[in-house]
């Protein structure tokens, strides 16, 4: 069976990642999992670590050595899966936002109906979120608005961080000049992969906010998708992309 990598990018994720790690283990289909952990001060490398010895050769970590963003970790995971087998490669948070159960969701859009990118879409069928305040939902919603405005993207939720990826899709980016790490990086893989012309499709899945842990959003993280977002139209422009 082609081989399947799910990328979790924690810090501070010692209430969630062992839950997460074994419920993504459960399902009925085959996946890996790399940790990419930005030396968190709660020790959940040091979790995994342990956890490792229950999961050899499926369970796999990388030590960064700070906190740098969210962009920077997944590139360092996508990196590390194209040195290596890996045919699918999936983002998800650490948090339980993103369901484990739609895995397996995520992983047939792109085996079974042929698309290089399927992305898990909080907006595709409406406003599925749940225990979001609704200034936030507003943001979101609003947020992705701009984008299609903007760039032309044909995508419903163009921040979401829930994607499976083929790797010709990874391959075919210079991961070195991703510049983005908040929500402009999720931005801007999907403009990339979209003018590169792969195929993109969006299935709707139900985000359920944190319930454990704190929130890494900042004002910074938005105000780099606001500004982002006009720098990327502006690169296509003059054929930067």
């Amino acid at each position: 069976m082609p081989q399947k990598l799910v990328i979790i990018p924690t810090y501070n994720e010692i209430e969630n990642i062992e839950k997460l790690i074994k419920n993504i283990f459960s399902q009925p289909v085959d996946f890996d999992i790399l940790v990419v952990d930005d030396s968190s001060p709660d020790g959940t490398w040091a979790l995994v670590q342990q956890l490792q010895q229950d999961y050899e050769g499926k369970l796999h970590l990388e030590i960064r050595a700070g906190k740098s963003g969210l962009g920077k970790a997944y590139l360092h995971g996508f990196k590390w899966a194209l040195e290596r087998h890996y045919e699918y490669i999936f983002e998800m948070d650490a948090d339980f936002s993103h369901n484990p159960n739609d895995l397996i969701r995520l992983y047939n859009c792109c085996l079974k109906e042929d698309y290089d990118m399927c992305i898990g879409s909080r907006y595709i069928t409406g406003v599925n979120v749940i225990n979001w305040p609704m200034k936030r939902v507003l943001l979101s919603w609003l947020a992705s608005k701009y984008v299609k405005v903007i760039t032309g993207l044909p995508i419903e939720d163009t921040t979401a961080g829930f994607i499976c990826y083929r790797r010709k899709v990874l391959e075919s980016m210079d991961l070195d000049n991703i510049k983005f790490i908040g929500y402009a990086f999720q931005i801007e893989m999907k403009f990339k992969a979209y003018k590169k012309g792969f195929r993109l499709r969006e299935i709707p899945v139900i985000f359920t906010d944190r319930t454990k842990g704190k929130s890494k959003m900042s004002g910074g993280i938005i105000k780099e998708a606001v500004f982002g977002v006009i720098s990327l139209k502006l690169k296509n422009l003059f054929g930067k992309i």
